[in-house]
C-alpha cells in the first residue's frame, strides 16, 4: 500500500546566499560549472520533485533552495520577486519567487545599454507563512515563455551563488552534516490513500487516515487537474487545501467566479448541505447554496471534508468566508450535526442558525417506523409540526402524542424537542428566511447536485460531472432571466396588487404571488377585533383543506399599523417566502389600500436584480491590487450590459462589436506596456 505521506529529502551543503531579484549573467567562470558538478555529484542523481500547491517547507530558505535546485535542474535561474513583510514586526510572511526571465528591465540612459534577456516568463511560484513555523506553496506557474533545459549551457546567478557557498563551506571546514529540505507532498499531488485506516510513517509511528480524504487510484489527479485548468481559465477561481502536519490531505474548498459574483446577491439566507456527509456517500461533499431571484438554488461554493468534527467544519467555514471577503450571511440552515452547530457558532456568531426542517421530517420513516401505531404518531407530528400557528399549539399537540404513545423516553424526539426553538416555524417567525426554509408537507430544500451525486460515486467522477452540473444549472437560470424578461404574464385577477408586481417579481416569484392573491377568495369575514393607537387587530377566515381532502375554518390574526402602512399576518409568510400572504393582502384591501407598501416588494425578486445590485461606481472605494475586488466590483458593471445585450438580435450585436472592440484596445494597451 503507497503512503499517503511521501517525503523527499533535497541535499545541500549549506544555507542560500541570495539577494531580492536576482538576475543571471552570461560568459561566467567555466570553473565555477565544474565545480558545481562535482560537488552535487551524488545530489543530480535524484531530481527534485515538481513544484506543487500544498507543499510545505520548514523555512524560507528551504522554499528558496528548493526552487532553486528545480530550477537548475530544469535549466533555469531564480529570483525573489516580491515579498510581503508585516509592518510592525518586519517579518515576510510571503513571497514570490519567479523565473530570472520574469518581468523586463527598466530602460536607463546608458550609451550603450545591455541587451534584454528577460522574456516576461510567468514561470513562478508563491509561498505562505502558515502557522508562524511553516512555508506553503499557495500557486504554482510551471510553464516557461523561452526555451528551458539543462543541457543548455547557462550560468545564473541563483545557481553560482549556492555553489561559491558550498565552495567557501568546503575551503574553511569538512562538511560534517548535511541540510535536508523537507517536502512534504499532499495526495493531491502524488498520493492517494489506501483501504486501511492506519498507516506507518517512515518513522514506524502510526498515521490515522480516517482524518484524511480517503482518496482511490485516479482521483488525485483528477482532483489537481481540474484546480489546476480551472486557475489558469477562470481567473477568479479560489481553492485552498488543509493538510496536516504529516502533508496529508484533510479538506478541500474552492468556488469558482460565478459562484463568488452570487454570493453579492444572495447570501442573505444560505443552506449547508451535508447530505452526502449525512448518508455517508463515498465523497465527504459540503456545498454552501443560496436562492436566487427565481427561487432556483444558487451554488455559493463547495468543498470536501476529511471528518465530521468541529474543527474540520470550522476549517471548511473559515475558508468560505476567507473566499467571500468576510461577509457573513444573515440565516444559515443546517442539518442536525452538533460539530456543525459549534462550527457555525465559532464562525458566524451573529448568523441566525436554524435546522432544515425538511431534513428531520425526512428521518421520521427511519427513527419512528419500527414503533406501534407509527401512521397515528406520524399524522399527529406532522399536525403539531406544519399546522400550529402559536406556540401554545404545538406545545399542545406535541404532549398530546408523546402522552398518547408513551415516547416520553424516545431520545430522538426528546432531542428534537429540546432543539424546537431552532427547526419549529412557529418559534422561526421573526427571521427572514427569503424562502430557503421549507414550511409546508410537501416542500423540501433538494441537494444542488441531486442526481449528479450518488453513494459510490467516487471524486474523479465527481469531477468530471461538477462542470456538466453547473452548466445545467446556469442554462436553467438563463432561461429564466430571458423568460421573466421576455414573456407575457396572464393576470388571474382584476387586482391591483396582481398588476402591480407584474412589472417586477421574475415569473416563478409572481406565480407563487399570484397564487396568493387568487385564495384571497377563499378568506372571508375580515373583521376588526381589537384597536390599540395606530395599531388594528383583525381576524380573517380561511376555509382550508383538511385530513381526507375536507374543508376546515382557520383564523388568521393579523395586525395593521396605520401610520407606516405595516402589516403582519400569525402565519408568517412574508418572512418564510418573502411576499406577503392571502391574509395580510384581504386586510390591506379591506382598508382601502390600493398598492402593496414598497417595504413589502423585496428587491431580491426582481427580475433586473442581478444587473441591480449596488454598484460603487468610484474606483477609489476598490483595492485595485485585490484581483477578487476587482473582478466582483467589473462583474456587476457587466451584468448590466449582459442583460440589456439578451434583450433583442439589435442589442446582442451592438453589444458584441462594443466588447470586440474593448478587447482590440486591451491589446494596443499590452503592447503599449511590452515596448515600455
Amino acid at each position: 500500500m503507497k503512503n499517503l505521506k511521501l517525503m523527499e529529502a533535497v541535499c545541500l551543503n549549506s544555507g542560500p546566499v541570495f539577494d531580492d531579484c536576482e538576475e543571471y549573467e552570461d560568459g561566467e567562470d567555466c570553473s565555477v560549472v565544474e565545480h558545481d558538478n562535482e560537488i552535487h555529484e551524488n545530489d543530480s542523481k535524484k531530481e527534485p520533485p515538481q513544484p506543487t500547491v500544498g507543499l510545505e517547507f520548514g523555512s524560507f530558505d528551504e522554499a528558496y533552495d528548493f526552487y532553486n535546485m528545480y530550477g537548475k535542474e530544469q535549466g533555469f535561474g531564480v529570483r525573489v520577486s516580491n515579498s510581503w513583510f508585516r509592518t510592525k514586526r518586519k517579518e515576510r510572511y510571503r513571497a514570490k519567487l519567479s523565473c530570472s526571465n520574469a518581468g523586463f528591465k527598466k530602460k536607463n540612459g546608458a550609451n550603450h545599454p545591455r541587451p534584454e534577456t528577460r522574456t516576461g516568463c510567468p514561470a513562478m511560484l508563491v509561498i505562505k507563512l502558515v502557522d508562524s513555523k511553516r512555508w506553503r506553496i499557495v500557486e504554482v506557474v510551471l510553464q516557461h515563455n523561452h526555451t528551458v533545459s539543462p543541457e543548455i549551457r547557462r550560468f545564473y546567478k541563483s545557481h553560482k551563488k549556492m555553489i561559491l557557498a558550498s565552495k567557501k563551506q568546503q575551503e574553511s571546514t569538512p562538511v560534517t552534516e548535511v541540510h535536508t529540505i523537507k517536502l512534504y507532498r499532499t495526495s493531491i499531488d502524488a498520493a492517494y490513500n489506501g483501504s486501511q485506516e492506519v498507516e506507518e510513517t517512515d518513522s514506524g509511528l502510526p498515521v490515522d487516515t480516517s482524518k484524511h480524504l480517503d482518496l482511490k487510484e485516479g482521483d488525485a489527479h483528477a482532483l489537481y487537474n481540474y484546480f489546476c485548468r480551472m486557475k489558469l481559465t477562470n481567473p477568479n477561481f479560489f481553492y485552498l487545501m488543509d493538510l496536516d502536519d504529516e502533508g496529508c490531505l484533510r479538506n478541500v474548498f474552492w468556488a469558482d467566479a460565478r459562484s463568488r459574483a452570487a454570493f453579492n446577491s444572495f447570501s442573505d439566507a444560505v443552506a449547508i448541505d451535508t447530505t452526502s456527509l449525512r448518508n455517508k456517500y463515498e465523497i465527504p461533499l459540503i456545498s454552501f447554496v443560496g436562492l436566487n431571484n427565481h427561487g432556483q438554488p444558487v451554488l455559493l461554493g463547495c468543498g470536501f471534508l476529511g471528518h465530521d468534527s468541529a474543527e474540520y467544519f470550522m476549517w471548511m467555514l473559515k475558508s468560505w468566508l476567507t473566499c467571500m471577503l468576510g461577509r457573513h450571511p444573515q440565516v444559515i440552515l443546517t442539518d442536525q450535526s452538533k460539530s456543525l452547530q459549534i462550527a457555525v457558532s465559532k464562525v458566524f456568531p451573529q448568523a441566525c442558525h436554524c435546522y432544515c426542517l425538511s431534513y428531520i421530517m425526512l428521518r421520521v420513516p427511519e427513527k419512528l417506523g419500527g414503533l406501534k401505531g407509527y401512521e397515528s404518531i406520524k399524522m399527529q407530528l406532522y399536525k403539531a409540526v406544519y399546522n400550529s400557528l402559536k406556540i401554545t399549539e404545538f406545545e399542545s399537540s406535541w404532549d398530546q402524542m408523546i402522552s398518547q404513545h408513551e415516547l416520553k423516553d424516545n431520545k430522538w424526539l426528546h432531542s428534537l424537542y429540546e432543539d424546537r426553538a431552532k427547526w419549529v416555524p412557529v418559534y422561526l417567525k421573526d427571521i427572514s428566511f427569503m424562502g430557503i426554509m421549507p414550511i409546508k408537507e410537501n416542500e423540501s430544500l433538494d441537494s444542488f447536485f441531486d442526481g449528479y451525486v450518488h453513494k459510490h460515486t467516487s471524486f474523479k467522477e465527481f469531477v468530471d460531472k461538477y462542470d456538466l452540473a453547473l452548466q445545467r444549472k446556469y442554462m436553467k437560470e438563463a432561461m429564466a432571466d430571458m423568460e421573466s424578461r421576455s414573456s407575457s404574464f396572464e393576470l388571474k385577477t382584476k387586482c391591483k396588487f396582481e398588476q402591480q408586481l407584474l412589472r417586477i417579481f421574475t415569473k416563478e416569484i409572481f406565480k407563487k404571488f399570484q397564487k396568493e392573491v387568487e385564495e384571497m377568495h377563499s378568506c372571508f369575514n375580515t373583521r376588526q377585533v381589537n384597536i390599540n393607537g395606530p395599531i388594528m387587530t383583525f381576524v380573517v377566515k380561511e376555509r382550508v383543506e383538511s385530513e381526507g381532502g375536507e374543508k376546515e375554518i382557520r383564523q388568521f390574526e393579523v395586525l395593521y399599523e396605520t401610520t407606516q402602512v405595516e402589516v403582519r399576518c400569525i402565519c408568517s409568510l412574508f418572512n418564510f417566502k418573502g411576499y406577503l400572504c392571502r391574509h395580510a393582502l384581504n386586510v390591506l384591501n379591506y382598508n382601502g389600500v390600493e398598492d402593496i407598501p414598497l417595504q413589502y416588494i423585496l428587491p431580491r425578486w426582481d427580475k433586473d436584480y442581478k444587473c441591480k445590485t449596488p454598484v460603487d461606481s468610484v474606483l477609489s472605494h476598490v483595492d485595485v491590487n485585490n484581483p477578487v475586488e476587482l473582478y466582483n466590483h467589473l462583474h456587476k458593471h457587466v451584468m448590466q450590459v449582459v442583460e440589456e445585450g439578451a434583450q433583442s438580435k439589435e442589442h446582442y450585436m451592438a453589444v458584441l462589436q462594443e466588447l470586440e472592440a474593448l478587447l482590440n484596445r486591451f491589446s494596443v494597451i499590452e503592447d503599449n506596456l511590452v515596448s515600455l
